[in-house]
């Protein structure tokens, strides 16, 4: 039997684990909009998911912390990985404006700032065909926010500020992760036991909280949900899939949550996004099929 060309093995992985960030960020961003909605708040959800997150990496952080990492390095991850800045960014701007938006701005521009990232501090230009797909994402995107924005919708306009802010950190995570080589495990171990610590014990001393009007079951999904889901299958698979594609390509992949996100809001959410909306969201799926196909 024929071997398989190692360097097409990795990619490969890199795709599946691409797809899995797809599926689990789609989830997020609904399930996250819908836990919003509740009498959670947005530091609610932000506490749950580091609760459980950070309870299950705490056993193995001796082990998996990534000693090579000088501490600017270990700082930044900490701060600009799926953590507690990022995660309070998404939160806010959900409960401001639709996951349609939410996949749209927050995922639709992370190659827009990743590509920046690569290009400032790897001296790397973009190419003409990634240039093209990050040119008709920008577009899609514009055309998504242009009811709320010519309706003068201030809560969609901030919704949109904070969504592009938690896309511009996590950029800066991503590019990261393969710029030091941070393994999976290590990007756990940076990403959820420094974020719990920080946050877990000043959420449940401090923070206003909406847990004790909420039901037990709803407290239990979000808390399974954002600690597994995001917390723990996204942050693995981003670390794959950026060191087996590279950053670019694996921001790429998240352009298309917009589509996935906005269909699956239709069952859980009941948010029909307009033909406009629609329009805008199919462009930025062409911009990142232009990007990942014709990637450097």
């Amino acid at each position: 039997m024929e071997k398989q060309d190692p360097v097409a093995q990795n990619r490969n992985l890199g795709i599946a684990c691409a797809v899995g960030v797809l599926l689990v960020w789609s989830g997020f961003i609904v399930f996250s909009r819908a836990g919003v909605q509740t009498n959670l708040t947005a530091m609610d959800m932000t506490g749950l998911r580091f609760l459980v997150a950070g309870g299950i990496t705490l056993p193995f952080v001796w082990k998996w912390w990534p000693r090579h990492l000088p501490w600017k390095a270990v700082l930044l991850m900490s701060l600009c990985g799926p953590g507690i800045i990022y995660s309070l960014l998404m939160y806010w701007g959900l409960n401001e404006t639709s996951a349609a938006y939410a996949g749209v701005f927050a995922n639709g521009s992370l190659p827009v700032f990743t590509v920046v990232l690569v290009a400032v501090f790897s001296a790397s230009l973009p190419g003409k065909s990634q240039f093209v797909g990050l040119s008709v994402i920008v577009a899609g995107a514009a055309l998504v926010g242009s009811a709320g924005f010519a309706g003068s919708q201030k809560s969609i306009l901030f919704g949109v500020i904070l969504f592009l802010a938690a896309s511009a950190v996590l950029a800066i995570y991503i590019f990261g992760v393969r710029y030091w080589k941070v393994s999976p495990r290590q990007a756990l171990a940076l990403v959820n036991v420094p974020n719990a610590f920080v946050f877990v014990p000043i959420w449940l001393m401090f923070l206003p909280s909406g847990l004790a009007e909420t039901g037990l079951p709803t407290i239990l999904f979000q808390a399974l949900y954002q600690g597994l889901g995001p917390g723990i299958a996204a942050v693995i698979m981003f670390a794959l899939a950026a060191t087996h594609l590279g950053p670019t390509a694996t921001a790429g992949f998240s352009a298309a949550v917009p589509a996935s996100a906005a269909v699956f809001a239709i069952p859980v959410l009941g948010e029909v996004p307009d033909v406009l909306e629609w329009i805008g969201i199919g462009v930025v799926t062409l911009g990142l099929s232009l990007l990942v196909i014709n990637r450097q």
